[in-house]
């Protein structure tokens, strides 16, 4: 049996991995899929200070509370940045980490720095696609039915996740990009 824990991108919540965790449970795996604070059914929780830091130590916390060990920490999209930083946060917890689709930032990046949306509906707390623009652009691909679930699940994503700086303090983690290098994490 393996513990997972998944991490999902921006405008999602843990329900987008669904049927990715429903086979793995099927498999007899433990998996969390939470939702990202300020996301989905946590946007009840909306400040200004939420950022991937502080999402990393949610997730971090996560790990400690349910005292879970030999976690595959899995993010996509935007959340590889919360993997990132959980990952700095509770390295005797992970076992592997991985990146599907996701960003791997160096330290001092922003996520708005590489991911520039355009239609895009900022407010003091939120920024992320129209509706509209996520029907036609982000969920297009997707058959109708799975359009239309996804779409009353879509929420903004807090502005300060995708605008602040990441912080990766291990100093192996350049603070600019060197041509020709992959991005490192945890």
């Amino acid at each position: 049996m393996t513990t997972f824990v998944l991490i999902h991108g921006a405008y999602q919540g843990g329900w987008i991995w669904q049927p990715t965790a429903a086979r793995l449970r099927a498999a007899r795996h433990l998996v969390y899929a939470p939702s990202l604070d300020g996301c989905a059914d946590r946007r009840h929780s909306l400040r200004p200070a939420i950022t991937t830091a502080t999402q990393a130590a949610d997730i971090a916390g996560l790990m400690f509370y349910e005292d879970l060990r030999d976690v595959v920490l899995a993010g996509t999209s935007s959340g590889g940045m919360v993997v990132c930083a959980a990952a700095e946060r509770a390295r005797e917890r992970i076992a592997r980490l991985v990146f599907a689709d996701a960003l791997a930032l160096f330290d001092g990046e922003s996520i708005g720095d590489i991911v520039q949306r355009r239609n895009a509906v900022t407010t003091e707390l939120t920024t992320g696609p129209s509706r509209e623009d996520a029907a036609g652009r982000m969920f297009a691909s997707l058959d109708a039915a799975t359009k239309a679930w996804a779409l009353e699940r879509y929420t903004p994503h807090p502005v300060a996740a995708m605008q602040q700086p990441v912080t990766l303090p291990t100093p192996s983690f350049p603070r600019r990009r060197d041509p020709g290098t992959a991005a490192p994490c945890g």
